[in-house]
């Protein structure tokens, strides 16, 4: 009687305890530095590519830059909890900005993970000039897939 007594008072604190744990609030390591309104798109969706600047000037190069200047989105890359895909912006042959159309945001956790992983994977692509990043700590798969998914814009700005 007594291990029946025990066996039911563990699994009710578990269960209380998962309870309390899926309810509970995500901690934000870092601030998103991207806002609400960073539109999505899903792997059906068109890919548009090698757009020129606002200003309605062609893409252009000098003799030594990497880059065409532009705006150029990458293919949508499978990152395991959802999919990630960014747009480089291109000015004077250099990588100036990566933006996140879309990256895992289905959980909590994904929300959590690439809140800290997405801007440390930008600063590093803008400061290597490459999608050739360190992998991000806890981030693995956002990582691999935002190399794969930079990694064929900059193909499309090649000079």
């Amino acid at each position: 009687m007594k291990k029946l007594i025990v066996s039911v008072v563990v699994i009710g604190v578990f269960a209380i305890y998962c309870f309390m744990h899926a309810h509970a609030a995500p901690v934000a390591l870092t601030p998103k530095t991207t806002g609400s309104d960073v539109p999505t798109a899903t792997p059906s969706d068109p890919v548009v590519t090698g757009t020129p600047p606002a200003s309605g000037a062609t893409a252009t190069s000098t003799p030594s830059s990497r880059y065409k200047d532009g705006s150029y989105t990458g293919s949508v890359a499978d990152a395991q909890w959802g999919y990630i895909q960014v747009k480089a912006i291109i000015k004077n042959g250099k990588i100036t900005d990566v933006q996140f159309l879309q990256y895992p945001n289905e959980r909590e956790r994904s929300v959590e993970i690439n809140s800290y992983a997405d801007p440390q994977l930008t600063s590093e692509a803008i400061q290597v000039q490459s999608a050739q990043v360190d992998y991000i700590s806890g981030a693995t798969d956002s990582s691999e897939a935002f190399m794969q998914s930079l990694s064929d814009a900059l193909s499309q700005a090649q000079a």
